[in-house]
């Protein structure tokens, strides 16, 4: 339900500090990505990056790594939508080579999230609320009608090893933490959707919800209010899961989709 939204007083995506939320295992001493293998001096970039680390990482490890961060920068608004900004520079601040954040920067522009803006960079998508309503009725047309028929045919008991995931999201609600309640409520959302047995519609279901967890342009960040409620949404719609009633499962369902992302 969440839409995230870009928040007044960003820092500059290269800044220290400025990707907070990069996962756990990204993280090494100076909260550095751990060092490409290849030299930069190879590829003619200049670079104020560590020599690498007597035990390189793979390229894809390191692309993978670069990716989780930015996609974290993008939810908790620090990419701001509209502004440029370089593989280079950001390769700076994450201790890599231009090449892996280049390349994540490449799937970045496949799911819609940046533009390539030709020998500058990646411009980070301006997208409405329009688009992000338009996002949440295909997301609905997908995942109602398939929870629905879920809530009648899953027993109980399959649905309660699913409490962890709902309490997750409570608990990145509690502290306010964006990026982490977008990773949360996608696991839980993803977590329903596989008991249908159906792979290629959780493949779809995802990619839709990541795109919709996207800032908005200008939009005041979401407070931690809103996303405690719409955390409480998950675990009511399992609490009533749980106890087959359908009636308030459809009615919760219908309500996670109306107006914002879920």
């Amino acid at each position: 339900m969440e839409q995230g939204s870009a928040r007044e007083g960003v820092r500059p995506a290269y800044a220290p500090g400025a990707f907070p939320h990069a996962p756990a295992e990204s993280r090494t001493p100076g909260n550095r990505v751990p060092q490409d293998r290849v030299p930069e001096q190879a590829r003619g970039e200049h670079t104020h990056s560590e020599p690498p680390a007597p035990r390189a990482v793979q390229r894809h490890s390191v692309r993978g790594q670069v990716l989780d961060a930015l996609r974290s920068a993008l939810v908790d608004g620090e990419l701001v939508p509209g502004q440029v900004y370089s593989a280079p520079a950001l390769g700076a601040r994450f201790g890599v080579s231009a090449t892996p954040v280049r390349e994540a920067m490449q799937r970045l522009a496949v799911e819609g999230a940046v533009e390539v803006v030709p020998n500058r960079g990646f411009r980070v998508s301006e997208r409405g609320p329009r688009e992000l309503a338009e996002l949440a009725e295909v997301r609905a047309l997908i995942e109602v009608p398939v929870m629905l028929r879920l809530a009648r045919t899953v027993p109980a008991h399959r649905w309660s090893v699913l409490r962890p995931l709902a309490d997750a999201t409570v608990a990145a609600a509690a502290v306010g933490d964006r990026a982490a309640y977008a990773d949360s409520d996608r696991a839980f959302h993803r977590a329903v959707l596989t008991l249908s047995g159906n792979e290629q519609l959780v493949t779809v279901a995802d990619e839709l919800h990541r795109r919709s967890q996207w800032p908005l342009v200008a939009g005041p960040a979401t407070r931690r209010a809103e996303l405690l409620a719409d955390a409480a949404e998950h675990t009511a719609l399992l609490d009533a899961l749980i106890a087959q009633d359908l009636t308030v499962v459809q009615a919760l369902v219908r309500e996670h989709f109306t107006g914002a992302d879920g």
